[in-house]
């Protein structure tokens, strides 16, 4: 499998609803960061469910590297 694109040196923060489910851009080609589009379609990739008990407010990496899937863990700021 390639390596994923990276889409953002940055973490998106975002506003989720309860209940609602979400699916994480795990292969960066996404053009609605931080979340999946489709673009991963023959990648090898496959988006990461996620759907928060309470509304929050979270940050989603962007560099796809985290440690800690679907959320930023810092991992952009050893990127070069």
């Amino acid at each position: 499998m390639a390596n994923p694109v990276v889409a953002s040196k940055e973490p998106f923060t975002v506003e989720m609803e309860a209940g609602k489910t979400y699916y994480w851009c795990r292969c960066g080609r996404s053009a609605k960061q931080p979340f999946c589009d489709g673009s991963h379609t023959g990648t090898g990739f496959e988006p990461m469910k996620f759907a928060p008990a309470t509304t929050m407010k979270a940050r989603f990496c962007g560099c796809k590297a985290t440690k800690k899937p679907p959320f930023c863990d810092g991992s952009h700021l050893d990127l070069k």
